[in-house]
């Protein structure tokens, strides 16, 4: 693990220690296995504690988590023959959103995502995975492209949210979202989405429109950042853990107002710790997702998804 975040201090502590003594010179008067395994003991233990009770705003962070998979991870563990296709045929390509085909345990399938990026050179790139409306207009190409030669369509959404330049207003950003959207509602294939860190706002639920949603046991999904919301209601940031409490954006609040569908836990210590693990859960949890929607009309499929999310807040209104 690269870094760690704050609340994870004294864990940080006691694995330093255990740095510490597996580099120890090989002395055999000094037995140093029992020490390390009472430790890691330790470790896994307070790990377990610390992440059954993390708050929303500890969630966001570790749904920030620089060392948390991305899409190109997923890709590149759970899609064969990935084949990229760029561009919106309109204006430019946009990194911050990567789509393509490829085959997914054997089916041929379309997926996109928001890409982050996993260093500085990488993030600069991928613009830190805010899509400029290009890459929402890219997104709808290919939706289109996967209705047309009857391809299920996963996507996995991480983004803070989309480009907020003035660059990206000039060309239509809202515009571009809200038709990303009505794309997704529109699709006559089964659409399977997946929060794998941060859902911010429609830059996220462009491409989130989905028969079936899951979300990362650690990843949040909002209308607004914590840190945004903070800005407009306080007038400052230092009350994002507050906004990160009302805005009830992790998985365990939106499984208990429907707006999601299912939770895919995560390994003990959150993705970051375990990537690989984390990547071959959420792959299962997305064939069986998908295996479920098979059979059913393409008809059958677009109004399941529209009715499914005309639905949403109904009860609070009556």
């Amino acid at each position: 693990m690269s870094s760690f975040l704050d609340f994870e201090k004294p864990i940080a502590e006691i694995e330093g220690k255990i740095h510490e003594l597996r580099h120890l010179s090989d002395d055999s008067s000094v037995n140093i296995l029992d020490e390390v395994s009472k430790l890691q003991s330790r470790v896994d233990r307070m790990l377990k504690q610390t992440y059954e009770k993390l708050d929303p705003w500890q969630k966001a962070q570790v749904a920030r988590h620089s060392s948390r998979p991305h899409f190109t991870h997923y890709v590149s563990k759970l899609i064969d023959s990935f084949t990229p296709l760029s561009g919106d045929r309109n204006f430019s390509e946009d990194k911050a959103i990567i789509g393509g085909i490829g085959k997914f345990r054997g089916q041929s399938i379309m997926i996109l995502g928001h890409e982050k990026g996993a260093d500085t050179e990488s993030r600069l790139r991928h613009n830190f995975g805010m899509p400029h409306p290009e890459g929402y207009r890219k997104a709808m190409r290919l939706f289109r492209l996967a209705e047309q030669f009857s391809m299920p369509v996963i996507t996995l959404v991480d983004t803070s949210g989309a480009h907020p330049g003035i660059e990206a207003e000039e060309r239509g950003q809202a515009e571009a979202i809200a038709r990303s959207i009505e794309t997704c509602l529109d699709l006559r294939v089964p659409i399977v989405s997946m929060i794998i860190g941060e859902g911010g706002s429609g830059g996220a639920i462009a491409i989130a429109i989905a028969n079936h949603v899951l979300m990362m046991e650690h990843a949040v999904y909002s209308v607004i950042s914590p840190e945004g919301c903070a800005s407009i209601l306080w007038r400052s940031s230092e009350y994002a853990e507050d906004a990160a409490a009302s805005l009830r954006m992790t998985a365990q609040d939106l499984i208990k107002l429907g707006l999601i569908d299912e939770i895919v836990n995560e390994p003990i210590g959150g993705a970051h710790r375990n990537p690989n693990q984390a990547i071959e859960v959420a792959g299962e949890a997305l064939f069986i997702a998908l295996s479920s929607l098979q059979g059913k009309s393409g008809e059958d499929l677009r109004n399941e998804r529209r009715n499914k999310f005309l639905a949403m807040g109904k009860a609070g209104l009556s």
